[in-house]
């Protein structure tokens, strides 16, 4: 007779270490949407060019997503506690340089900072949580709460931008990480015990250059498309030696002794396409938040406070739609339904959204977007974090949940540059047709959405026809 191993007891802090988690998770994404009511005077008081303006959203979101996967594979190697609370306090030191910034380098530079800081934050979190919550069912609820709150954080930054930006300065938008950093400190010691691979080995730094280089490269070679042709070097070149690292990285990948991303790990289908799911929802998903951030207040004429308060229902629906309509769903229907139905939601959003103009009001043409693409956001959150880290074991942990993230803040970067290039030069043609720039400017963000409905459409087939529906077998 096969002898069949118990499931390991449960840690009796997990609840506690998952509502510290959370918090310094919502603390990470909240910084990703954070600037974005702020940008007029951030820029005011920095003299920041346009393209500058979008390094201070995109300097954090590519350095997350370009380090996120060394951040997990040196979780896995050198202790997950022990980075987590190492990129906390890098988290915390370059916010408040970030606070404190009188030139717009010393902004931008702490902006990449942070996101060096939240990639090795945010790895070593979900791994934990994965770590900490060993039955199946367990894990799907501390999932579904991790990903609810995550759309929280998002959604909560546009609205703290809003009121802090107006009662205060923009740059407490920053220092407003101080104290939730140093309380998650401390807190953690007595609640989450120290964890790494049995394993151990080189950290494969070549590769993480790679992918980090390959994307800046990417992502500035699109934010210069608003001032140069695309046949130029600035764009063309740089986005092709951009392409060219990411394929250096692969070959790298397939080559060196403890990759970042084993090439095997991937051969599971259901972790290859979550993270193509999480791209597609993420490509629309920043642009959603800097784009209507501007359409709001320049063209409904909403004042900041107001702009911060027009996102609450985003992130009152994401975090239902996690954290009550997702657990529900996921085992009655597995992980089909929420990917590919989710997106599906989605998609629907952004066309409604592909409708405003200048004659547009925030009750009949904003606030439909701002329900329908969380609804399905919520589904897609959970759905692609159970199936990205679907067989992740202790040894392997970090990987997983680092590419589940990674996906996010890569689709965030390169979303945001491709769709808001695409939308002012869009903007720019209807200019030089004989339109009012400000007509012009509102077909530009809605141009933006209808290619975003585009995506997320493309991955809602992919992900009702690539995932395998392990969740629903695994219940029934």
């Amino acid at each position: 007779m096969t002898s069949i191993s118990p499931t390991p007891e449960p840690d009796p802090r997990r609840w506690r270490a998952l509502g510290i988690i959370c918090l310094v998770q919502v603390m990470l994404l909240l910084d990703v949407t954070v600037v974005n009511v702020a940008l007029p005077p951030i820029q005011r008081d920095l003299d920041l060019t346009t393209t500058g303006l979008a390094w201070v959203v995109n300097g954090y979101t590519v350095t997350y997503g370009g380090v996120l996967m060394l951040g997990g594979r040196l979780g896995d190697l050198l202790g997950r506690r022990r980075l987590f609370l190492t990129g906390l306090a890098i988290f915390a030191l370059s916010s408040a340089s970030a606070g404190v910034a009188q030139q717009a380098g010393v902004l931008v530079a702490s902006r990449f900072v942070q996101g060096i800081g939240a990639a090795l934050v945010s790895p070593a979190a979900l791994s934990m949580v994965t770590l900490l919550f060993t039955q199946r069912q367990e894990r799907a609820r501390a999932m579904a709460i991790w990903s609810g709150l995550a759309g929280v954080g998002v959604a909560l930054g546009v609205v703290l931008s809003g009121v802090l930006t107006t009662i205060t300065s923009w740059r407490w938008i920053f220092f407003i990480n101080l104290p939730i950093a140093v309380f998650a400190f401390l807190a953690t010691f007595p609640l989450i015990s120290e964890s790494r691979a049995a394993k151990r080995g080189r950290p494969d730094v070549l590769g993480a250059v790679l992918v980090t280089l390959g994307l800046l490269l990417v992502v500035f070679g699109l934010l210069e498309k608003d001032t140069h042709p695309w046949l130029s070097f600035l764009v063309l070149g740089c986005v092709a030696i951009g392409v060219l690292c990411l394929i250096g990285f692969v070959l790298v990948e397939a080559r060196v002794a403890q990759p970042l991303v084993p090439l095997t790990f991937l051969r599971s289908r259901n972790r290859s396409i979550a993270n193509a799911v999480r791209i597609c929802y993420y490509v629309g998903f920043a642009t959603l938040f800097f784009s209507l951030s501007l359409y709001v207040q320049h063209i409904l004429h909403f004042s900041a406070l107001a702009t911060g308060f027009a996102f609450v229902p985003f992130g009152a629906v994401i975090l239902f739609s996690a954290t009550m309509v997702a657990p529900r769903l996921l085992p009655r229907f597995g992980l089909r339904a929420l990917n590919g139905g989710g997106l599906a939601i989605t998609t629907v959003g952004y066309i409604l959204l592909a409708g405003l103009s200048t004659h547009g009001t925030y009750l009949a043409d904003v606030l439909p977007g701002l329900i329908l693409v969380p609804l399905g956001g919520g589904l897609v959150l959970v759905g692609s974090t159970v199936a990205g880290v679907d067989g992740a074991t202790g040894e392997d942990a970090g990987i997983a949940t680092s590419m589940n993230n990674a996906s996010m803040q890569v689709g965030s970067a390169i979303g945001l540059a491709a769709l808001v290039s695409l939308g002012t030069s869009h903007a720019t043609v209807l200019q030089h047709a004989g339109a009012d720039p400000m007509t012009a400017t509102a077909h530009g963000y809605a141009f933006s959405f209808a290619i975003a409905a585009g995506v997320t459409a493309s991955g809602a087939v992919l992900g009702y026809i690539g995932i395998h529906p392990t969740a629903r077998k695994a219940n029934s």
